[in-house]
């Protein structure tokens, strides 16, 4: 069985006149991901292996869930290629995880987060939010056959305040 954890980066600011990899998250960014991160350890399972993009805001919020979790950095690795809006690039990142991992938490962007939860899961949402999480599980021993996946929780920052 191989388990996906999805979560898009927590909302960021728009203050400064930043490159987009550069933006910050936000103050609410900051609660919203502690708050998701806590709810989460209630009833999960630390994944073996986190994935973050490089752009400043995903990675601000997957080094919430690393300390929280306490995710040992060789654990813990930060992908530029996760930097994409693309559900078919995102897609193919995924598929490239060892088959030796067997949960995998993945912080990227949208709309490559909700594409991948709607063509991946089995529940659809028109939109995940910031720092919405989403973890869908496949009955498969490899990550690049991964279909019909089961959604087996969403939480979503709204639905926690």
């Amino acid at each position: 069985m191989k388990r996906l954890i999805i979560v898009r980066h927590g909302k960021s600011s728009w203050e400064e006149k930043l490159p987009d990899d550069k933006r910050p998250l936000q103050d609410r960014g900051y609660r919203d991901a502690h708050l998701i991160c806590d709810a989460y350890i209630k009833s999960q399972k630390k994944p073996a292996v986190i994935w973050s993009s490089h752009a400043t805001r995903a990675l601000e919020t997957a080094k919430i869930f690393k300390e929280k979790l306490n995710i040992e950095d060789s654990n813990f690795f930060v992908k530029s290629s996760l930097y994409t809006f693309s559900r078919p690039d995102l897609n193919f990142q995924i598929e490239t995880c060892s088959n030796e991992i067997d949960t995998l938490m993945v912080f990227g962007h949208n709309p490559a987060i909700t594409g991948i939860v709607n063509n991946l899961g089995d529940e659809f949402f028109d939109n995940v939010p910031t720092t919405g999480l989403t973890i869908i599980d496949f009955e498969t021993d490899t990550w690049n056959k991964l279909e019909n996946g089961k959604t087996i929780l969403h939480l979503f920052p709204k639905n926690l305040r």
